[in-house]
Parts: C-alpha cells; sequence; structure tokens
C-alpha cells in the first residue's frame, strides 16, 4: 500500500510542515505512508507525471491559497488517469465549503476538516483494513456516501499537543530550506479576517518536549527555524522558558523566527530580547493598521503605544530583526488613513515593512462581512481585495505601486543611505515610494527583471529629477549602498576613478577582497543623523574616506563594517 501524501509549496526554501506531521502521527503505518514536495514553479505537467510514476494507492493534497488552482486541476487529471485510486484533500482552503470543493471537483474522494492528524491516521486504518469502520464514522470527513450525496462525519476533537510526535528525526531532505515548528495551536485574538481566530482552544506542548526539540534542532547546525504560532509570546512563562533556552544553548548559528504582539512583550521579556546574540533571533510583528477605526471594525485588540514602545525597545539593542506587517484594503481605512498609517510604522524604522493585501478567506469574519463592508475581491486564490467602501481599484492599484518600490528599496536594505537621504524631501514616505513606482511605470520599467546597478541608475535619474540640486550626493549616496554590501567588480560609471588612492589603498586593504577603500565628499555620519533639509550637510573640502570590511558584516543587515578614516589617518567608527 502506497499512501502519497503531496505538497506543493510557494518556494523551494519552504517546506511543508501539514505533511510531515501527518506522517509522524500515523506512526505505525510509516512503511505505507510517503511524502511528495513539489512547488509551484514545478510545471504542472511535471508534478503530474512525477504523482503517477509513484503509483500511488491513495492520494492526499495539503491545499492552500498558493497552491489551490495546481491541485484542483491535478485531482481532475489524476482521476482520469487512475479513477479507482482515491484522492483526498485537506487544509484550510478546502476545510471551509466543503460541500462545494466537492461538488466543483468531482474526481476527489473526500475532504479532511481542520486539524487533520487523527482523522488521516483513521483514514489510513480504513485502507490497509486493519479495522473493518466505514467512512461515514470517521469523524472529521466529508464524504461522497454511496448514493453519491455528501455526508459529514462529525466534528473532532483537538489533540493535546503533547500527542503529536516530533516530525523531524531525519534533516538531510531540509537541507537549505527553513523548518517550520509549533509549539502551541490556537490564538487567543478574534482579528476578523484570520482563520487562526476561528480556533479558540489554544493548546502549549510541554517545555520538557520543546527544549529537548530546539536542542536537536541546535545541534544539527539547522540555519533557521520559523516557529508557527500563531502569538507566540501570549503566555509570559512559554516564551520566557524558550527564549532562555536559546539564550543558554545557542550554538551561534541557527536563527529562530517568531510571530508576536509585540504590545504584549513585558519589561522582563524586553531585557532578555536585548541581552541575546545578534542574529538568534527574529521577531514578526502585525501592525496591520494604526487606524483606530479599522482596528475596531476588524476586532483586533492592540496597544498602539505599548507596540512602538517596544518595537523601539527592541531596535535600541540593534540584536534583533523585526518584521512588521500593515495590511491595505482593511475596513474602515481609506486611502489617505493608510497613508498615515503607513508613516507611522515606517518612522519606527523595522529592518523590514511588509505591505500586503487584504485576502477574503473563506471561513474568516471577513468573508461573513464582505457585503457589508463592500469588499470586491479575486474570486480565485489568493482572494485578495480590488476595492472596498473606502478605497476605489485606483487607489489599490497605487498602493500596489508603491509596494512594489518598497520591496525592491526599502526591504532589500540595498539602498538604505539613499532613501535616507529622499525621505528628507519627501513629506509622506508613502508618497516617495508612489513617486518612484510612477516613474518606473512611466518609463517601461515595470515588470522587467533589473540587476541591482540598474537599479541604481534608475533611482539616480529618479533623485535627478527630484533634487537635481544635490544630484552629487545622491552619486555618493549611491556608491556608498553598493559598497556597503559588497566588494563591486565593476565600479558604477559615476564613481570617482580610483587611480589617485590606489597607494592609500594598499595600506588598509591587506585581506585583498574582503575589503574596500572608497572616498566621499560628503560626511556619511552626518547624513545618518539628519533629521531634516534645514542643516543639510555641505560638500566637505577634502574627501572623507571609508573603509568597508566585508569579512565583518553586520548580522542584522549584511552589510560590510565600516570605519571612517580622516586625513590625519586617526580611525573613527561609522555607526
Amino acid at each position: 500500500m502506497n499512501i502519497l501524501l503531496v505538497a506543493i509549496n510557494a518556494k523551494y526554501i519552504h517546506s511543508n510542515l501539514a505533511v510531515y506531521s501527518l506522517k509522524s502521527y500515523a506512526g505505525e503505518y510509516q512503511e505505507q505512508i510517503h511524502i511528495a514536495e513539489y512547488t509551484v514553479n514545478h510545471r504542472l505537467e511535471y508534478i503530474l507525471q512525477e504523482i503517477y510514476k509513484q503509483k500511488p494507492d491513495v492520494l492526499c493534497f495539503s491545499c492552500y491559497i498558493w497552491n489551490y488552482r495546481y491541485v484542483r486541476e491535478l485531482i481532475a487529471e489524476l482521476h482520469k488517469l487512475m479513477p479507482h485510486v482515491p484522492i483526498w484533500a485537506g487544509g484550510p482552503e478546502v476545510s471551509y465549503e466543503s460541500e462545494y470543493f466537492l461538488e466543483e471537483n468531482p474526481g476527489a474522494a473526500g475532504v479532511m476538516q481542520g486539524e487533520g492528524e487523527g482523522t488521516f491516521r483513521e483514514l489510513c486504518r480504513y485502507y490497509l483494513k486493519e479495522e473493518i469502520q466505514p467512512l461515514e464514522q470517521i469523524p472529521g470527513l466529508v464524504v461522497r456516501s454511496a448514493e453519491n450525496t455528501l455526508v459529514r462525519t462529525g466534528s473532532r476533537e483537538t489533540l493535546p499537543m503533547d500527542e503529536l510526535p516530533f516530525c523531524y528525526g531525519e534533516l538531510e531532505e531540509f537541507q537549505n530550506r527553513i523548518i517550520y515548528y509549533e509549539t502551541s495551536r490556537g490564538c487567543p485574538f478574534s482579528c476578523s479576517y484570520c482563520l487562526s481566530s476561528i480556533e479558540k482552544s489554544l493548546r502549549f506542548r510541554s517545555f520538557s518536549l520543546v527544549e529537548k526539540e530546539l536542542q536537536f534542532f541546535l545541534d544539527h547546525s539547522v540555519s533557521q527555524v520559523k516557529f508557527v504560532d500563531r502569538t507566540f509570546n501570549c503566555n509570559h512563562k512559554h516564551a520566557m522558558d524558550i527564549w532562555r533556552y536559546l539564550k543558554e544553548h545557542d550554538n551561534g548559528i541557527t536563527n529562530f523566527h517568531f510571530e508576536i504582539s509585540a504590545d504584549l512583550l513585558t519589561e522582563e521579556e524586553l531585557e532578555l530580547i536585548n541581552s541575546l546574540r545578534p542574529g538568534l533571533i527574529q521577531l514578526e510583528i502585525g501592525v496591520q493598521s494604526t487606524h483606530k477605526p479599522t482596528l475596531e471594525a476588524i476586532c483586533r485588540t492592540m496597544n498602539l503605544n505599548r507596540l512602538e514602545q517596544s518595537v523601539k525597545r527592541v531596535q535600541q539593542a540593534g540584536n534583533v530583526h523585526q518584521h512588521l506587517d500593515l495590511i491595505a484594503g482593511l475596513p474602515e481605512e481609506d486611502f489617505d488613513a493608510f497613508v498615515r498609517s503607513f508613516g507611522q510604522v515606517y518612522e519606527w524604522k523595522p529592518e523590514q515593512l511588509q505591505l500586503g493585501f487584504l485576502k477574503v478567506l473563506k471561513g474568516s469574519q471577513m468573508y461573513e462581512q464582505r457585503k457589508t463592508w463592500g469588499l470586491i475581491y479575486r474570486d480565485q486564490p489568493p482572494y485578495e481585495v480590488l476595492a472596498t467602501n473606502w478605497l476605489s481599484y485606483e487607489e489599490m492599484l497605487d498602493i500596489k505601486l508603491a509596494e512594489e518600490m518598497l520591496e525592491v528599496y526599502y526591504n532589500s536594505g540595498q539602498f538604505g543611505m539613499t532613501v535616507k537621504v529622499l525621505e528628507l524631501i519627501t513629506e509622506e514616505p508613502f508618497h516617495l515610494y508612489l513617486e518612484l513606482g510612477k516613474f518606473y511605470e512611466k518609463r517601461g520599467l515595470l515588470a522587467m527583471s533589473h540587476s541591482r546597478m540598474r537599479r541604481c541608475e534608475i533611482l539616480l535619474d529618479f533623485a535627478a529629477q527630484k533634487d537635481i540640486e544635490h544630484l552629487e550626493l545622491y552619486q555618493e549616496t549611491l556608491t556608498f549602498d553598493l559598497y556597503a554590501r559588497e566588494n563591486m567588480k565593476t565600479r558604477p560609471k559615476w564613481a570617482p576613478d580610483m587611480a589617485e588612492y590606489k597607494e592609500l589603498a594598499r595600506t588598509y586593504c591587506r585581506n585583498g577582497k574582503l575589503s574596500h577603500l572608497e572616498p566621499f565628499w560628503y560626511d556619511m555620519r552626518e547624513l545618518v543623523e539628519q533629521k531634516t533639509l534645514v542643516s543639510y550637510p555641505e560638500k566637505q573640502t577634502e574627501r572623507q574616506f571609508y573603509l568597508f570590511s566585508y569579512e565583518k558584516r553586520n548580522p542584522l543587515t549584511g552589510q560590510a563594517k565600516l570605519k571612517g578614516l580622516n586625513y590625519g589617518n586617526q580611525r573613527k567608527e561609522l555607526r
């Protein structure tokens, strides 16, 4: 018997925790269960062929918004090729409106609803004939009866977290991939756009198990472990126990990612976080909006002042990468209100600001309220909102344009100094990225793949149009940004000839390509500290030199360690 669990991931670097957890829980049937992982970048024909070659006796698909189209087409084609093979679907994309899914996909035998470990194990038992029990008596299913009607078999009790086996006994197949790990299920909040708010039974895994599993990751020097706990720090003791363990057993390599509510962070937690090795953990913080009517409309409980204070406290220590999220298209937030939300969060200067768009997910409260809020959204996954009572489609397109530029010029971390100066001459941060997007659009530069150097050239052209008076300054900040990331093989065409500084470079760059010396007319320290155009830095009377050391990089940004050199050859640290 070959029971095949299929996952189609968004990228190769991702893995699918669900299929590994299902297989682990059905431990007594390990020999009969196999896993096949693909990505949406594979051709559908390739996935079809590979599944067929494995000759499954039972086929199960893990369904999410990013792979739903693939799964539906694969089910249809595989049912033609293997009509006697039962095909099952599970996951958040089919757990709600399951009957509709089965009506639209006649090749599917049924749906495993909600939490699937117990249901899948009983399905294995059924197909392996170890227990004579009709499908209609296995809780957690929607099945086709003998009369071809759809039958719900009843709900299933959720499992205690300690009953779920650790599913990472072997790590060979996870080389160069993110490992996903969970120590809790459920969420204490009721945000109307999120499916996690539906499950109110918040459950935690015992720390005695968690510490052994964390040590397994540390012993194997895994590069990154991403916790999928919906609000990791909702239980103070649970969070502190884990963060303390990571601090005490840090291997200097592994990074751990947590999704938290920053306004819940206590003083004790903040002190512990600030004491961790730079790069040991990173935090994802969902702000979503700072507009009070919007937060009330989506039932989001959040102390915004406390959140801001916590973000800044973590930032001051300089040891934790912070990733903040905003959502465009939420109820009660028009274009101007969204611009203000963006500006407020942008001002906190997280390492990344993720600008997402509301997805109207089946099963969520938002889905039930979609007509009330006037939500116009795509019928197909990812069900992204197109317009609302407060935002037109044209305004949404502007936000998308700004989001694309935000990804390239802010979240990449590759243009920090130049963007910092451009911010000084733009009233609202959002409008900087919107103007840049319009600049791309007008010149037909969108929907194209550009090299980093080409991105620099476009940004320089944009800066020249916006502030021609300080063009030389932008040329220098772009040169600075380029060399802060790597020792460029080809110098930018606007940078000065280095021939006259050859001897000076030999003096300071004794480790070859691992360092670089660059001259500037402007003081980069002053630019970092600049807050307004009132005291705009003037061109220096003599060149200022900066030494970029690539063997000593900032663990959060990846940028080279920098030292300023004055003409007295006295070294000065550049922060």
